[in-house]
């Protein structure tokens, strides 16, 4: 399977974010852009990519106990940014420090479990909204700006996530990777 782990942000954040989104699908060159989508939307803690079926309840374990460990913390949407041409996202604010700590303990439940993970990164929170070619055919950059000043609501992440995604295999155009939660825990730390 393969595997991701996420914070999935609630339904009242995902239609905020909706409608900011909306507005920039109408930007000129937008239809070049292969947008992720409501289904998509997700803060991904740790990538595990493909994972064996009899390694998953070990990392659940894990991934269980990285949870446990963990504080309910508050988190907003907030603004935008870019990676070059290649994608567009709109950030995080809030306990973003939390958001950071959570994703280091998903990647140390993946390495306790026996996976080979990428080698550690400084830890960027932020749900990616569309995909470019990367070759400048749209630049991003007003699409980011235009996020700017986009603050959703502030809610309470309350649980880690487990999230299978499975890749388009058809070859039909526009097409979008599925993403399916297979496990979540509470966080349940105090204090």
């Amino acid at each position: 399977m393969r595997l991701f782990a996420a914070v999935l942000p609630p339904d009242e954040a995902m239609a905020e974010l909706g409608r900011a989104v909306e507005r920039l699908t109408g930007f000129e060159g937008a239809e070049h852009l292969r947008w992720t989508g409501r289904p998509g939307w997700h803060f991904t803690l740790a990538f595990y990519g493909e994972v064996p079926d009899e390694t998953v309840p070990e990392l659940s374990r894990r991934l269980e106990r990285a949870a446990a460990r963990t504080a309910p913390f508050p988190l907003a949407l907030r603004g935008g940014g870019h990676f070059g041409d290649r994608a567009l996202w709109v950030g995080a604010a809030g306990d973003v420090a939390a958001l950071a700590r959570l994703a280091e303990r998903a990647g140390a439940a993946a390495r306790k479990a026996g996976l080979d993970t990428e080698e550690h990164r400084h830890y960027r929170p932020h749900l990616t909204l569309a995909r470019g070619s990367g070759a400048g055919t749209v630049h991003l950059t007003p699409y980011a700006a235009a996020l700017d000043t986009f603050t959703g609501e502030q809610w309470t992440v309350g649980e880690l996530a487990l999230v299978r995604s499975r890749l388009p295999t058809s070859g039909v155009r526009g097409e979008r990777p599925r993403y399916e939660k297979v496990g979540g825990w509470p966080l349940s730390a105090t204090g």
